[in-house]
Order: C-alpha cells, then structure tokens, then sequence
C-alpha cells in the first residue's frame, strides 16, 4: 500500500520487533491509524499520525465573549457540531460569573474564563486581560457574542474582532442601541426593513467595517419581541457565514469597506 504525497510520523519504536509482515490500516475518528501488525503469535500496536500535505491547516480558532445569555455562542456550537461550521472554538471569555453562556460552554467541553469588569481599574486593563487570555488560547479571531462591556482592541487584534448588531448598521447603533432598545427604536422610527450586521469591531461601538448584512421585514402589528426573533433568526445565519469568509481567507478590507473575495481566492 502506498500513501501518495504523505507522509507518516511514528509515535514509538519497534525495538527488536522481528521484520515487519503485510498489514492492514484502518483510520480513526482523529486523523490518525491503527496498524496492527502480525508475526507468528505475536502482535503490535502502533498508531501512526498521517500528515497529509495536501490537508487544510489546522481548523481556524475563535475565542467567544459574552455576557449573558450566550446565545450567539449557542448557535455557534450547534453549527460546528452540526458540521455545518469548519471552527473551533478555543476558550469562551465572560465578563459575568453568572452568565447563562457559560453553561453552553461547560457542556461543550469548553475552555472558559470570567473576567469581571468590577475587579479592574481601567478599560485598558479589563480589555489587556481578556486578550492575554486569547492570545494563550491562541485564537485566529475574536468573536462578540451579546458582549456587553467595551473594551479596547489592542493592535495585534486590528480587523480580528468581530461582533454582531441587530440592525442595519449605520441606522439604529451607537452607544445605548443593544437587545430591546435597538428592535422598539426601529418600530417608534417606522421604517418597514431592519436585520443585522456583521463587522469588525474598532475601539468605537459598531462602527468598524462591514462584512454581512441580513434584511428582514417590519411587520405592521410587530412588537419588539417579536421583531428581535425574527432578526435573530437572521442572525444565526449571518454570523456564521462571515466566519465562514473569515476562516477561508475570501474577506479583503480596504479602508471601511469588506471585499468578499471569490472561493479559493485568499486576501494578501
């Protein structure tokens, strides 16, 4: 049996193993083999890592911040354990103990840490220990979920910070538009469309660039609960296909606009 353009890493020796006779390979759930491997009565066991040098690189890492209910975060897990999402989420940052978020993450065998506002000084403080925290993690990117805190981005992390805005950015944003207030300012405005807004996230709320928008009508007889159901509905797709783009390198930015590049084209 031959392995074209691959490449395989031993894990042990074979010691004085006597020579090496036909063998059968089966994969495993993780990538790796079980090769079992006969002489006479007597047999061995390796396993084997196959490196295929034509395999994507490992799967692209995101770190989740919330502080409540979690339930972009929820989405997210549903999506990747659905194989409808190609991530993995790495650690889940919340500024609450008693978020519900956390108990998603627990139960998805989640890294998670608390890192309660109340306990630092400064935003820049706040903010330098929720990244020193990604960056061990070893997150690609930094993803908002219902985060409820302003932080401060830090260089390294320009244009990989993304957050979600129930509403068509720029109309209905800004400090003090989040959950209800932001679903009955558009009704008291009258306007016939709302929906969301993937972007990256700066140092100012909502006004980093824009990668995905998803409209959804304003119903004559909504309330802002209903309204906020519908656009997170929206939401559910939205966010996971600009991490999709992210992930596979088809997001290019240029000053405030997001070019969404063709698949399996890569931003330089």
């Amino acid at each position: 049996m031959t392995w074209p353009r691959r490449a395989c890493r031993v894990n042990g020796t074979l010691g004085s193993a006597p020579p090496i006779r036909p063998f059968f390979v089966s994969p495993n759930s993780r990538g790796a083999i079980m090769v079992a491997i006969a002489d006479g009565a007597m047999r061995w066991r390796l396993e084997k890592e196959i490196v295929d040098v034509n395999a994507s690189k490992r799967p692209f890492r995101i770190a989740v911040l919330i502080s409540g209910a979690g339930t972009t975060l929820r989405n997210l897990i549903e999506k990747i354990a659905a194989g409808l999402l190609d991530l993995e989420i790495v650690l889940v940052v919340s500024s609450s103990p008693s978020a519900g978020g956390l108990t998603h993450a627990q139960r998805a065998g989640i890294p998670a840490v608390v890192v309660d506002r109340k306990r630092y000084g400064s935003q820049d403080e706040f903010s330098k220990t929720i990244f020193d925290h990604c960056r061990s993690a070893g997150a690609d990117v930094v993803v908002l979920g219902g985060f409820l805190k302003q932080i401060t981005i830090p260089e390294d992390f320009t244009n990989r910070v993304v957050n979600i805005h129930p509403a068509l950015i720029p109309a209905f944003c800004g400090k003090g538009f989040y959950g209800h207030h932001v679903h009955q300012a558009v009704l008291d405005y009258g306007v016939k469309v709302s929906g969301c807004t993937v972007h990256f996230a700066d140092n100012q709320y909502d006004r980093g660039p824009v990668i995905v928008q998803k409209v959804v009508p304003v119903l004559d007889d909504d309330t802002a609960e209903t309204l906020a159901a519908r656009v997170f509905a929206a939401e559910c797709e939205a966010y996971p296909e600009a991490l999709r783009l992210i992930a596979a390198g088809q997001v290019k930015v240029e000053s405030r606009r997001v070019r969404v590049l063709p698949a399996g084209e890569r931003a330089s």
